[in-house]
């Protein structure tokens, strides 16, 4: 009789101290917070794929370039990417200016929200709220883009290439500073050849465009260069490859290497952190080449196709630390 009172007490004992156990302070208000944070986790993980996967399908170079920043700014980048893309697929996306001009209105309201630490809910608005927090991005440059791009939905050639060059300027270069910054690179001379580099991208991107324009009837070509060697609009909506169009392209891609010139020559005084912030120039230098051998002929076949050895190239200039 004894023993059955003492195995009972035992038994009365250990569930008392299980319960004892539980910790009393957590609470159903404490359970929904921990749910919340939950969520909040796998909404960054969707916002971050998201723009990973957007860069990767419309802007390949520039996937493959953050790629290969340091882990601290390589997701900045790609939000960086993601909202470049988002701004330059505007222009092609709509039918009507109108529409192009509301959605531009959005993006304007979404850098104010986001510098307000409320950013709208959709996911580059809220993986750039987030490179914006950790780095501190100047807002200017990234309104700067916008209401450069917003402007561009004229839809008609530039007037002239110191035109185009101040929209690549407003745009590239704009671009360039803020991966600086996400990279921690406050210098003079670096942004001198980030200025540099950003006018070199924006003339190559208008020229290796040129055939797929050209096939919706669109010519974007600087008109003051087109004229100077008699070449209409028309000439490039055929696809002409004679001599007059090859001139113009000449001209055109020669500004851009001169460019590409300029920025390497403030390389000597270019902090080492600054370089990966410049591994555009591959893409750069890489299209250059191919339409020299083509005797700049942006229509020929060999330019539609994509250089595979390309990031392998972006590797060694990543490791070698130069532009």
């Amino acid at each position: 009789m004894a023993a059955g009172i003492s195995v009972k007490h035992r038994l009365l004992s250990r569930k008392t101290s299980l319960f004892l156990a539980v910790p009393r302070h957590i609470s159903a208000s404490s359970v929904r917070l921990h749910r919340v944070e939950n969520s909040a986790h796998k909404a960054a993980r969707v916002n971050e794929k998201f723009c990973l996967d957007l860069v990767r399908s419309r802007d390949y170079d520039g996937f493959v370039s953050s790629l290969l920043l340091p882990v601290e700014a390589r997701r900045s980048s790609l939000a960086l990417r993601a909202f470049n893309v988002e701004l330059a697929q505007v222009k092609d996306s709509v039918s009507q200016k109108s529409i192009g001009l509301m959605r531009m209105h959005f993006w304007k309201s979404a850098i104010e929200e986001i510098y307000r630490d409320d950013p709208p809910n959709q996911p580059v608005s809220a993986e750039l709220w987030r490179a914006v927090r950790k780095h501190s991005l100047t807002k200017r440059w990234l309104l700067r883009i916008i209401t450069e791009r917003e402007k561009d939905l004229d839809d008609r050639a530039y007037r002239t290439l110191q035109e185009l060059e101040k929209y690549s300027e407003n745009t590239q270069s704009s671009l360039i500073y803020l991966l600086l910054e996400c990279l921690g690179v406050t210098n003079v001379h670096a942004d001198h050849a980030a200025s540099h580099i950003g006018k070199a991208q924006g003339i190559v991107t208008c020229l290796r465009a040129t055939p797929y324009h050209s096939g919706r009837r669109k010519v974007y070509l600087p008109m003051d260069i087109c004229m100077l060697h008699g070449a209409s609009q028309e000439d490039f909506i055929r696809g002409s490859r004679e001599q007059n169009v090859r001139d113009v392209a000449y001209d055109i891609a020669s500004q851009a290497h001169v460019h590409l010139q300029h920025a390497r020559s403030f390389s000597h005084n270019v902090p080492e952190a600054a370089n990966l912030a410049f591994l555009q120039t591959v893409v750069l230098e890489d299209y250059l080449q191919r339409v020299r051998r083509a005797d700049f002929d942006v229509f020929h076949p060999s330019l539609k196709k994509r250089n595979p050895l390309l990031p392998i190239q972006l590797y060694l200039r990543s490791w070698k630390k130069s532009y």
